[in-house]
């Protein structure tokens, strides 16, 4: 089995508050790539609240994004069409939240699911890239150590084009397959 994990294809990243050129071109691969997934889907939403510029992301990145019940905390339309559709053919979509760049959850989530059934692969796309693609990754990796992961690089974004390519390279260092560069 293998295993498809969307990170953060929200709105404040998309065309929102810390929205990119880069990542509105990804959302039509996203779609595309749940569209034709077969397994298992789960993803994540960014998820902050009120007090978001008092906590040490909100003083380091002082711009509210992704506060919870907000337009741009909710993932963006067409990608939430293709979860929805592709939950028809096999199991349902997993929607997590989280409050941190990696999720401790989704690692737990999966090291279950494994262990239940082995996963011969999880792949990652989403935003951003060089934050909480990057983030997920290493967090499922120190969980599934010897579960391959791959990340599709044409369906991810970072803030910018040069952190993108530079969160690529430190992936395949730390053993992600990287394609579709």
């Amino acid at each position: 089995m293998k295993v498809l994990v969307v990170i953060d294809m929200q709105n404040d990243f998309i065309d929102g508050a810390l929205g990119t050129p880069e990542a509105a071109a990804a959302v039509p691969r996203v779609v595309e790539k749940i569209r034709s997934w077969t397994g298992p889907i789960y993803a994540t939403q960014d998820t902050h609240f009120s007090d978001y510029l008092e906590t040490q992301e909100g003083r380091v990145l002082p711009v509210p994004h992704c506060i919870q019940g907000t337009p741009g905390w909710h993932i963006v339309p067409a990608v939430r069409a293709a979860l929805s559709e592709g939950a028809g053919r096999n199991e349902s979509t997993l929607y997590l939240t989280k409050s941190t760049f990696g999720s401790k959850d989704l690692a737990e989530i999966l090291a279950g699911r494994n262990r239940e059934e082995p996963i011969e692969e999880i792949e990652l796309a989403g935003l951003c890239t060089d934050i909480c693609v990057i983030s997920n990754a290493l967090v499922i990796k120190a969980f599934l150590p010897e579960v391959p992961l791959a990340v599709d690089a044409a369906c991810c974004a970072g803030v910018n084009p040069e952190s993108h390519r530079n969160a690529l390279k430190a992936l395949k260092m730390c053993q992600v397959r990287v394609y579709n560069e």
